[in-house]
Order: structure tokens, then C-alpha cells, then sequence
């Protein structure tokens, strides 16, 4: 790979070892990184071949997970190794339960690279949506291992379709096949030449609908929503999002809110409860006998959210007032409208929505206050606006399906 490519790795490593020495996600990432060769060691039969998955964070793993899930069903002897970038990914999904390993990914440095390889021996490789790493893809494409990435996005800003940008357009020349989700994609990698590609939509519309199916039940939620009269979800919030929606919530009795915050560490949770003037109750300490006097839950358990959406008549996804929303489907697969902050513009399924008026973006408290007022005093408008939203994810489903009759 070019050496200022190896030269930006090499720094951003030098930078994660520094900042670990105060951020706990630097550290964990370290730290994961140096089990990952003991870990596929000890969990890989050297005499075998894998599906090599890679998934960056934990919101590119639920866009893989109906893919593995349909290997294993179609191809139940299939072996499967899956690696993650971010904490946010491995921490929550290290013990799933479908992959024979499940690690860290190494820097992209020829190393790493190689050794991470000659010990999986991937038959195939699947990346998803934006993970390009260079020596990674170099050494795949060397060794002939088909390599295909799903659920990508294209935007005409990003490095590839610069003038200077040819070290990363070499990268996109190393898959065998782009699944990507929508035409504007296609049309901008046919602009530089990438042929290679096929519309195939966004695996995540799967995965919601399997949630969704699953119906999974919440005794203490149902007790607590059973008198409300409009119950708001309100999930993977940051703190600029808690600042609009909870004083909102505070003064008016007639909501009831389950609340999901990104990050629920003990100093957050305590802060979170200090702005709540209204009865608010930790889910981990929640009693069932108690739930109808509890007009606030807060979620302090992973892998519940997607599930707990069913019980709202409207939704708030965090994240748009910094590095981008969250999965708004999770919500949007129930029927009900969803609003969000204004970073929303690299997500598809948003910006759909908000064109077809089945989501709303907003910048402040006066806005999502005018949208929830509405939302609460018209029947007709609210039930309009969760039919549109439960149409488009209707309308996109198929993808895991298409992209594993091209692959298999």
C-alpha cells in the first residue's frame, strides 16, 4: 500500500495508544487487539477455511447479522470468523453465538495483515457499508479471495471521487463485487470506473422485520404503559438530544418515557435521574408491582432497544446532533413516526423518510416541540405519519436475500 497510507495508520495508532491512557474505548481497543491472535489461535481449526465478516461498530453488525444468519441457515457447516474496529461492536457482541471466533481487527499495517490472514485462512471476505482498509484489501485481492462488501453507501464528497483520491480508488478495485444500496451509488462508482457493482438496498430493513417478528415480551414495560395515554421512546440519546426531549417530557404528564441512552455508565445514569422531575425508575432495579406509578424507565441493559420501540406511540433516535444518527428502522418497523437531530444526511432510510414525511429532523427545542404537539393532539396526523414509516420499511426488504444469491 502507498507509504503516506501506511505513514496515516501508523499515526493513528500512535494516537489511539496515547489517548488510551484516559479513554476507556482507546483502551479496550488495544487491549483487544493484543488477545486477537491468541483468540483465533485458540478458537480456529488450522485444517479449515472461514467466512471472514467484518463489521466496524455495533450498528455495521446488525447490518451483517442477517447475512450470517441466512449462511448458517442455508449452509449450517459453515465457519465464520467476525471481527470488530470499535468497542462499541465487540464488547456487546463477543460472545455471539453464530461465529466461531469473534475479535478485534488489527491495524491495517502488512504485519498484521498477513499474520491475521495465514492464521483464518478466509475462503471469502465480507466488509460492511464504509470499512476500507488498504492492506487489508491488497493482500486479499493477491491471494485470490473473493472480497465483497454489503449495505455500502457512496456520497459524492467522500475520497474516492476526488482528484487526488486514487489510493483509495485503487482500494474499491481489490472487491469482486460492491453490493451498494442505491442507484445514486452505482452511478457515482460508474463515474470512476467501477463496474463491479450491484443495487442490492440495505440489509438493516431485514433485520428490523426479524426483530419485529420475534415479538419479544416486557412484563414490567407493559405494566408501566398500560394506563398511558402516548407512550415516547426515545433511544440511543446523547446528551444534546436529553437536553430538548426531557425538559419537553417533564411538562407534560400525559407522556410516559422509556428512555435508552447511548452510553449508561453509573455517573451518567445518576445525571440523567437529577434532570428527570417526573417518577423514573433504572430498569435493572424496576418492579413490576411499581410500574404504574413509573412515568419514565431508563434502559441501563444492551440489546433491548430495538424491541422496546413497539410500546411507543413516537420515537426519538439519538446521535443527529453529533458524528450521525442512529438505526432509525429499529423504530420506524412499528409504525410510528421517528424524530431525530439534523445529522442525518448520510443515511438513506432518512432521508427518504423525511421527504415522505414519516420522520422528522429538527434543530432545536422549539421544533421538536411543534412536532410534538401535533403528534399528541392528532390522532389522524400520528397514525398517517407511522403508516408511512411502517410502508418504507416494507417496501425495502430483500436485500440479505439478493446479496447472498449473487455470493452463493
Amino acid at each position: 500500500m502507498d507509504p503516506i497510507y501506511n505513514f496515516g495508520i501508523r499515526a493513528y495508532r500512535a494516537a489511539v495508544r496515547l489517548a488510551s491512557c484516559k479513554n476507556r474505548k482507546a483502551r479496550l481497543m488495544l487491549q483487544g487487539q493484543s488477545q486477537t491472535f491468541e483468540i483465533l489461535r485458540e478458537k480456529l481449526d488450522p485444517k479449515q477455511q472461514y467466512i471472514w465478516i467484518h463489521s466496524s461498530s455495533l450498528g455495521e453488525f446488525e447490518q451483517a447479522r442477517p447475512l450470517i444468519e441466512m449462511i448458517k441457515e442455508k449452509q449450517p457447516e459453515s465457519r465464520i470468523v467476525l471481527s470488530f474496529f470499535s468497542p462499541s461492536g465487540y464488547e456487546v457482541r463477543k460472545d455471539y453465538n453464530l461465529a466461531d471466533a469473534v475479535c478485534y481487527l488489527p491495524f491495517d499495517l502488512s504485519g498484521n495483515v498477513k499474520r491475521f490472514l495465514d492464521i483464518v485462512r478466509p475462503k471469502m471476505a465480507i466488509f460492511v457499508k464504509y470499512e476500507f482498509w488498504g492492506n487489508y484489501l491488497m493482500e486479499l485481492h493477491r491471494r485470490n479471495i473473493p472480497t465483497y462488501i454489503i449495505s455500502a453507501i457512496f456520497r459524492e464528497n467522500q475520497v474516492f471521487f476526488k482528484p487526488w483520491g486514487g489510493m483509495f480508488r485503487q482500494m474499491l478495485g481489490c472487491f469482486d463485487t460492491l453490493f451498494v444500496q442505491n442507484e445514486e451509488s452505482c452511478k457515482l462508482l460508474d463515474g470512476i470506473g467501477i463496474k463491479n457493482v450491484v443495487v442490492t438496498g440495505d440489509t438493516r430493513f431485514d433485520r428490523v422485520a426479524t426483530v419485529r417478528a420475534a415479538t419479544r415480551e416486557f412484563p414490567l414495560i407493559e405494566q408501566m404503559v398500560s394506563d398511558a395515554k402516548f407512550t415516547f421512546v426515545m433511544g440511543s440519546s446523547w446528551q444534546p438530544d436529553e437536553d430538548i426531549v426531557i425538559p419537553y417530557f417533564n411538562s407534560h404528564p400525559e407522556m410516559k418515557l422509556i428512555l435508552a441512552p447511548h452510553e449508561f455508565d453509573r455517573e451518567r445514569l445518576l445525571e440523567l435521574m437529577g434532570r428527570i422531575n417526573r417518577k423514573s425508575v433504572l430498569y435493572s432495579q424496576a418492579h413490576i408491582n411499581d410500574m404504574t406509578e413509573v412515568d419514565c424507565l431508563i434502559i441501563d441493559s444492551f440489546g433491548l432497544l430495538s424491541s422496546l420501540y413497539r410500546y411507543g406511540q413516537a420515537a426519538y433516535v439519538g446521535g443527529g446532533f453529533g458524528s450521525g444518527i442512529h438505526n432509525i428502522n429499529e423504530a420506524a418497523v412499528y409504525g410510528i413516526p421517528v424524530i431525530f437531530g439534523p445529522r442525518y444526511q448520510k443515511f438513506r432510510e432518512a432521508c427518504d423518510l423525511v421527504a415522505r414525511e414519516g420522520s422528522f429532523s429538527i434543530t432545536n427545542a422549539e421544533e421538536f416541540a411543534n412536532h410534538m404537539d401535533r403528534l399528541l393532539s392528532d390522532a389522524d396526523y400520528l397514525r398517517h405519519t407511522g403508516e408511512i414509516a411502517a410502508g418504507y420499511i416494507k417496501e425495502n426488504l430483500g436485500a440479505t436475500q439478493r446479496i447472498y444469491d449473487r455470493i452463493f
